[in-house]
C-alpha cells in the first residue's frame, strides 16, 4: 500500500524563515494529489520533504504506514521527476532510463526489459540511442518520466514537470500524464503553480499560501465552494470578481445588495448561511466572470466598458463598475456577425446582473466563506517562505 500521511509537518530554514507550517494531509493509495499555489508558498519544499531531500523541522511523514523522517531518499521507494529533467547529457536515453536500475544492480536482462517497456509506454522507443541534446523539451520530459517508471516506486513525485514546455506541449503532456496514471496505478504527488494543471490532473487539490494549507478538496469543491478569498481568487480564469456588498437577512432568506441591484440567494445558500448564524452586515461578494450576464433590467449594476477582448469562443468585457475593474465573459456562437456585435467600444454604458446561485459571500475582515462551517485558516507566518536553497539533483533519489 502506498498511502501517505503528513502530520504537523513544519520546515524552518537556518535564517528562521518559515517555509511550511502545520501541514496535515492524508493521501490514499493510488490517489493523485496536486499541491498548487503561488511561488514561495512552500509546495516544492513539502514535496522535497516527502522525498527526503529536505530535513523536517517538526512533524512526521509516513509512507505505506512506515515513518520515514530519517530514512534516506534512496530507501523511501519513491521516484521524482524534476522541473529541469535532471538528465545526464553524456548518456543515451537508454542509459538515462536504466541508470537507477544499474545502481541497484538489477540483472542486464531485467534492465533491458524494463527500459523497453517504459519506452513503449511513453512512445520514445525510437529515441533510445539519442543523447538528451538531440531531444525536444517534450521528449526530454518523457525520458525523465521513463527513468521514474522503471523503478516501479510506491509513490511518484513530480515537481512542476511541465513548466519548461510551451503551451501546446503542456496540453499534450497533461493528457499523457493522465494516461500514464491510468496505466501504472500508483500514488502521485504533483506540484504546480498552474491551476489548469491542478484542475485537470488532481483527484484532490491542496491549495497553499505562505506555507499554510488554505483548502483541500476536489477540483469541483475548490471551484464551487472556495474556503476563503484567496482560494476564490486563485482558482478560475479569469479570476473571480469581488465587490463590496451588503448581505440582508429576512427570516431564513438572504439577499445581497450592491449598486442598486438586489439579488436573492438560493434556498440552499440561504440554508447554509442560516446554519452558520450569519446575520445582516457588510460582506465581500464574489461572482465569477462567466456567471455575470448583460441585461436591460432596472435591477442591475451600471457599468462602463473599458476594454473588449475576443477570446475565440467568448468575449471578455472589462468594465468599470462600482469603482472596480470587473470582467464579464460573454459566450459567442460560430456566427462571426454575432461576435462582432459583442465587441463594444470604450465608454459604452452597460448593465449586468447575476443569479443568486452564483454568489459567494465572504466575511469582509477574515476573508472566510460564510457558507462554510470549517474553522478558519491560521494566520500566515511573519515572514514568507523562500525558495529551495539547494540545487535540485536526482542522484539522492536514484542511488
Amino acid at each position: 500500500m502506498a498511502d501517505l500521511s503528513l502530520r504537523g509537518v513544519k520546515k524552518v530554514y537556518d535564517n528562521s524563515v518559515v517555509a511550511v507550517q502545520d501541514f496535515d494531509l492524508e493521501i490514499a493509495d493510488k490517489e493523485f494529489i496536486v499541491l498548487v499555489g503561488p511561488s514561495g508558498c512552500g509546495k516544492s519544499t513539502t514535496l522535497r520533504m516527502v522525498a527526503g531531500l529536505e530535513a523536517i523541522t517538526e512533524g512526521e511523514i509516513y509512507i505505506g504506514g512506515k515513518k520515514v523522517n530519517n530514512v534516506p531518499p534512496k530507501d523511501r521507494d519513491i521516484a521524482m521527476v524534476f522541473q529541469n529533467y535532471a538528465l545526464y547529457p553524456h548518456m543515451t536515453v537508454y542509459d538515462n532510463i536504466a541508470y537507477g536500475l544499474k545502481l541497484r544492480k538489477f540483472p542486464k536482462r531485467v534492465i533491458d526489459q524494463k527500459v523497453r517497456e517504459a519506452a513503449e509506454i511513453l512512445d520514445i522507443s525510437e529515441l533510445l540511442k539519442r543523447k538528451p541534446k538531440a531531444l525536444s523539451g517534450g521528449q526530454r520530459q518523457r525520458v525523465a518520466i521513463g527513468r521514474a517508471i522503471v523503478r516501479e516506486p510506491q509513490v511518484f513525485l513530480m515537481d512542476e514537470p511541465l513548466s519548461n514546455l510551451d503551451a501546446k506541449l503542456r496540453n499534450q503532456m497533461r493528457a499523457e500524464i493522465i494516461k500514464l496514471r491510468q496505466r501504472i496505478q500508483t500514488t502521485f504527488i504533483y506540484v504546480t503553480h498552474d491551476q489548469t494543471e491542478a484542475m485537470t490532473l488532481g483527484d484532490r487539490i491542496v491549495i497553499m499560501k505562505d506555507g499554510f494549507i488554505q483548502q483541500v478538496g476536489t477540483p469541483q469543491e475548490v471551484f464551487h465552494h472556495p474556503a476563503n478569498l484567496f482560494v476564490a481568487g486563485f482558482i478560475g480564469t479569469p479570476q473571480m470578481n469581488f465587490f463590496d456588498a451588503r448581505l440582508v437577512r429576512e427570516g431564513d432568506r438572504y439577499r445581497v445588495e450592491l449598486g442598486g441591484a438586489h439579488v436573492e440567494l438560493t434556498p440552499e445558500k440561504s440554508a447554509r448561511l442560516a446554519a452558520n448564524g450569519v446575520g445582516t452586515g457588510e460582506v465581500t461578494l464574489g461572482v465569477r466572470p462567466e456567471h455575470l450576464s448583460l441585461t436591460e433590467a432596472d435591477n442591475a449594476i451600471f457599468a462602463s466598458v473599458d476594454v473588449t477582448e475576443m477570446m475565440g469562443s467568448a468575449v471578455h468585457i472589462h468594465v468599470d463598475a462600482l469603482g472596480r475593474d470587473v470582467v464579464i465573459v460573454v459566450p459567442v456562437s460560430e456566427d462571426a456577425a454575432e461576435a462582432d456585435q459583442k465587441m463594444m467600444p470604450m465608454g459604452t454604458p452597460v448593465r449586468f446582473t447575476f443569479r443568486g446561485s452564483a454568489a459567494h459571500v465572504f466575511d469582509r475582515e477574515t476573508g472566510l466563506n460564510l457558507e462554510r462551517s470549517a474553522p478558519p485558516a491560521p494566520d500566515p507566518p511573519a515572514r514568507e517562505g523562500v525558495g529551495d536553497p539547494f540545487q535540485e539533483t536526482a542522484e539522492a533519489v536514484e542511488q
